[in-house]
């Protein structure tokens, strides 16, 4: 089952709060400043956010090292705020995930700190220890020394970041605990009571962080994790039929058909086929991402383990597109506008769930030497702050330049909401149009049938079907014309006419007697 129905329509507008909207000039963003900007991402096209960790934290990792569950940190607002956040998408037919931090915490979190005392309590097992201060971890990091315990416990990220006991796949030490033990299961009661809390409070869901990493020494199909994620969403199947979870696994057949996630993200992980389009980091020499006008338009470098992962979930759940999110560079450091274009018309017209990175509609650059900011390192260049308008930092807060949580965009001609709306050739229109469109057109949304029409290795254009649409892209910089009897998968109503206008269009092309046209750098949907 793919998940509640609401998911068929849904386009989700990623957040990163401390970045979005000061309201209260600490030079960081705030629920607040979410609520007051829900209407422009509702006009822009999305109906659901994802609002990254939120939790009261120390920050050494954004916000991933939680040090409370169910406290939110002072900085963006009080928990009341972000119910009323809750509230105010509600009443105007959008959804929120939070972001849940299954797989650790932060080392300030109280489970941590009763979990390192000498003596035995209620959290001695809920985090991964070994059973002597000197021992290691069998080639997992660990940190020793830190608390008065004798033992050294796992991370699982950053070294503030103490690894919960979910159990071993394979146990081979005595301080390891199998699936079925109490101590993780006492683990997964702990994450069952803080889902029920948001949800109780109006969350619509969660993306899950490092879902894939919660059971140790898992087998490679990761069947352990799988099955703490089937006892996990019970609270969802049986609790919150209405609510939804998309993973941060980047392996659809283990996530979805395993986990039994609703959707997951398609990201840019070495080896996958995202990469391919947007952002070739797998290869020596020059880049050869699909949308790059002067690469060569390989789409089979995509295709076959796209197609593999869409038929296996299909029904089952869904593969989700990112424009970006808070840990990859965005497209603008090597795609043009132009090319983005075509990128994100073709990310929005796949079968399953997208998701919008803020400012992606307005093209923030990112920005490769900012220093590091809050354990973000590389990171850090595409966390700045939102562009809104040419006044006091761009709109984004009224605080002292200083203040600001990251510096905005010093050029002149810093991209911003106010002339991107102005503009009706910009990136920003392209976005909202062909938004308006998904949400328009049934073939569109995420259920839509979808079929491979003309692919060829190392060849433009690529041509799909979307039930009764065609769809086009050419990201080469020449025309190219496909005739019809070198077509497959037609929809009916087009073959039998073979002239048609475009109902969406980015450069020129169409359909005529010879075949399927497209000029250089050109998307189209024809019905």
């Amino acid at each position: 089952m793919s998940g509640p129905k609401w998911l068929n329509d849904a386009v989700f507008y990623e957040i990163y709060p401390q970045s979005f909207q000061d309201t209260n000039g600490d030079g960081i963003g705030d629920f607040e400043g979410i609520i007051e900007r829900l209407d422009y991402i509702k006009n822009l096209g999305c109906n659901a956010l994802w609002i990254n960790p939120c939790y009261d934290s120390p920050f050494k990792d954004a916000g991933y090292d939680v040090r409370d569950y169910k406290s939110v940190a002072p900085r963006y607002g009080t928990n009341e705020d972000l119910y009323r956040l809750f509230d105010e998408a509600h009443r105007r037919s959008m959804h929120v995930f939070l972001d849940l931090v299954p797989g650790h915490t932060s080392e300030e979190h109280a489970w941590f700190r009763e979990s390192g005392r000498a003596g035995h309590n209620e959290y001695s097992g809920r985090y991964i220890w070994s059973d002597l201060w000197i021992a290691g971890m069998q080639g997992h990091p660990y940190i020793a020394g830190e608390c008065e315990r004798n033992g050294t416990y796992m991370l699982n990220f950053f070294k503030c970041q103490p690894a919960l006991n979910y159990g071993f796949g394979t146990v081979t030490a005595p301080w390891q605990d199998g699936l079925d033990d109490p101590e993780p299961h006492r683990t997964r009661e702990a994450m069952k009571d803080v889902m029920r809390f948001w949800l109780s409070h109006g969350c619509d869901g969660f993306r899950v962080d490092m879902a894939d990493s919660l059971v140790k020494d898992d087998d490679d199909s990761k069947s352990g994790t799988a099955e703490v994620w089937r006892d996990l969403r019970r609270v969802i199947d049986e609790e919150y039929p209405e609510a939804a979870l998309v993973s941060e696994w980047s392996n659809p057949k283990q996530a979805v058909l395993g986990a039994h996630f609703n959707m997951d993200f398609y990201l840019d992980h070495p080896g996958k086929a995202y990469n391919t389009l947007v952002r070739d980091n797998e290869t020596e020499g020059p880049d050869r991402s699909f949308f790059r006008k002067d690469a060569g338009g390989d789409i089979e470098r995509f295709l076959p383990q796209f197609l593999s992962d869409y038929e296996a979930v299909k029904g089952h759940g869904y593969i989700a597109f990112i424009t970006c999110n808070h840990d990859t560079p965005r497209m603008s450091r090597t795609l043009t506008e132009r090319e983005r274009k075509l990128a994100y018309a073709f990310l929005f017209t796949l079968p399953g769930v997208p998701f919008l990175y803020y400012g992606d509609e307005i093209g923030i650059p990112y920005f490769e030497d900012l220093p590091t900011k809050e354990g973000g390192y590389t990171r850090t260049g595409t966390r700045t702050p939102m562009q809104w308008n040419h006044g006091r930092n761009l709109g984004f807060s009224t605080a002292d330049a200083a203040k600001l949580y990251l510096p905005v965009d010093p050029s002149e001609d810093a991209a911003t909401v106010e002339d991107a709306e102005a503009d009706p050739d910009s990136l920003y229109h392209t976005v909202q149009d062909i938004l308006q469109l998904r949400h328009a057109q049934d073939d569109l949304k995420a259920d839509g049938e979808f079929a491979v029409v003309y692919a060829k290795k190392e060849s433009c254009p690529f041509l799909y079907r979307r039930g009764s649409l065609l769809l086009g892209v050419n990201p080469s910089g020449s025309a190219v014309t496909v005739p019809w009897e070198e077509l497959s998968q037609v929809p009916d109503q087009l073959a039998g006419h073979k002239s048609a206008e475009p109902l969406f269009c980015i450069g020129g092309g169409g359909a005529a007697a010879e075949g399927i046209t497209l000029e250089a750098q050109s998307f189209m949907i024809v019905r």
